[in-house]
């Protein structure tokens, strides 16, 4: 892409500077350079961002590759993640707030993911209003899409919505950036992808994603509702009709925009529940961690009975990621720790977890901190050579004495000597 770029960009050190900030907050992973935030620091922030700085408003800023990572998924393939130098990681923070300045009050009101005041809890939210108000959803995933989204059609949408031609070139390089796998060897994108981990990415994906569906459900299905986190999307049909004819038209219309529609994970779902009795296949499914289905619901009106509702709580993947990781993040063979030492290894991951999924329905995440207690549980009996019941006791007494040295007994996930009991 050859444009024409002023010999001074509207990019001042201010900008830089809050960009550092902000990427700061997040990952440590390094890229090609292998440079951490602690080597950034070292030879001094503030020089190295005037560097930065010079050469993003003189035009001269040009990324380096793109450092590959790939992270094993559940079905035992690959996902591949991409991970830009500290100083690419700010300069496209300077882009990225630029360009979401101007363009996200266009996009769809029910795109939720990685925009300003916009949060994956409201995404599950609306997906739980519209799963009430519609029997039939169509859960659509998309093939690779951040490895296949095409770079000429991207470059459409960013002019659709930008006019500065100093964005275009900038975009346009993080875009062709070279990807280095772990071997050492770079290849190029040929012209489609934008790596998964880029800061920049997740606003391209939802720009890309406005023009290729957003915009075109709403003029061609504006009766169907649907909810969009990047590129996990969710539709709400009122017949089963209408959503095979809605996922026929996405399949075509993703082959258009060059994308590809993935048939063994997209379906057609029927939200059963009290009022829905029909005999379907398909009741299940998931959405940012939590898994929609029918449950049985305890009323309000009349306590003390219950009837099939079609809910949201944590998915059983997500539940097993749990305790796994509480299995693996604790040495519960090392008795020489104090209870204190593994509060302080757990309560963080704690925290996320309930602040997360508490959202949507406790019973299933309760299930899981039992987990946690019966890890305790025989971490003590190891500890002080104690019989089980002498260990329920004794952890029974300290959740009395400090109910809130893990956070999830301070949020009311303690578990009871029978929970115990059982799941022992």
């Amino acid at each position: 892409m050859d444009v024409h770029v002023p010999r001074t960009v509207p990019i001042t050190y201010e900008m830089v500077a809050k960009a550092y900030q902000t990427v700061k907050q997040g990952g440590k992973a390094s890229g090609i350079d292998h440079e951490s935030w602690q080597d950034f620091a070292l030879k001094g922030v503030e020089k190295q961002l005037y560097v930065i700085w010079n050469r993003l408003a003189s035009g001269s800023y040009h990324p380096q590759a793109v450092r590959e990572v790939e992270i094993p998924k559940k079905d035992g393939k690959f996902r591949k993640l991409g991970i830009p130098t500290i100083r690419d990681r700010i300069a496209q923070e300077v882009i990225k707030t630029y360009m979401e300045q101007r363009i996200d009050r266009h996009f769809h009101e029910n795109s939720y993911g990685y925009r300003p005041m916009k949060s994956s809890h409201e995404a599950v939210e609306q997906v739980s209003k519209n799963c009430i108000e519609s029997d039939w959803v169509v859960d659509l995933d998309i093939s690779n899409f951040f490895g296949e989204l095409d770079h000429s059609l991207l470059q459409k949408a960013v002019e659709a919505m930008i006019t500065e031609k100093w964005v275009m070139m900038y975009v346009d390089r993080w875009l062709k950036a070279k990807i280095q796998r772990a071997d050492g060897t770079q290849y190029s994108t040929e012209g489609k992808g934008t790596p998964q981990g880029g800061v920049i990415s997740p606003l391209l994906a939802n720009l890309y994603l406005h023009f290729s569906l957003d915009e075109w459900l709403r003029q061609n299905y504006p009766t169907v509702k649907f909810v969009r986190y990047a590129d996990d999307i969710v539709l709400n049909c009122k017949s089963e009709a209408e959503a095979e004819a809605v996922l026929t038209a996405i399949k075509q219309r993703l082959s258009e925009v060059k994308l590809r529609l993935n048939e063994a994970k997209s379906k057609i779902v029927y939200c059963k529940d009290y009022r829905r009795k029909g005999n379907h296949k398909q009741v299940q499914f998931g959405f940012l961690g939590f898994s929609f289905q029918p449950r049985a619901v305890q009323s309000r009106l009349q306590p003390g009975t219950s009837f099939t509702g079609f809910t949201a709580e944590i998915s059983v993947e997500n539940q097993k990621k749990i305790r796994d990781t509480v299995r693996t993040s604790v040495n519960w063979c090392d008795t020489t720790m104090e209870l204190a030492d593994i509060a302080v290894s757990l309560n963080s991951k704690l925290r996320g977890w309930i602040n997360y999924f508490g959202l949507r329905g406790k019973r299933h995440l309760r299930n899981t901190m039992i987990y946690v207690d019966v890890r305790l549980l025989k971490w003590l009996q190891r500890k002080h050579a104690q019989g089980l019941r002498a260990a329920l006791r004794h952890l029974a007494a300290i959740q009395k004495a400090q109910p809130k040295l893990f956070y999830h007994w301070e949020k009311g996930y303690c578990s009871n000597v029978k929970e115990m009991t059982r799941a022992v």
